[in-house]
């Protein structure tokens, strides 16, 4: 299996953090050399090892902000 490369370009959020220090965060990452996307994923303290997360366009991420403005429940 290929490597996977990647570069943190800014954190942009902590969500969460577990009691064994892994960190949930919403963060500006290039993959494999790519342009930059927006991240929520599980990272280790160190940022060495991640759990599975699902990566956004901008024009996702304003699609899941439009979304998540209609819910009654975060008014």
């Amino acid at each position: 299996m290929a490597e996977i490369k990647y570069e943190i370009i800014e954190t942009m959020a902590i969500l969460s953090e577990s009691n064994k220090g892994w960190k949930r965060q919403l963060n500006l990452i290039s993959w494999n050399d790519r342009d930059p996307k927006y991240d929520i994923r599980d990272w280790s303290e160190d940022q060495l090892k991640m759990g599975k997360g699902i990566t956004f366009t901008l024009e996702e991420l304003h699609a899941l902000k439009k979304a998540l403005n209609e819910l009654p429940e975060l008014e």
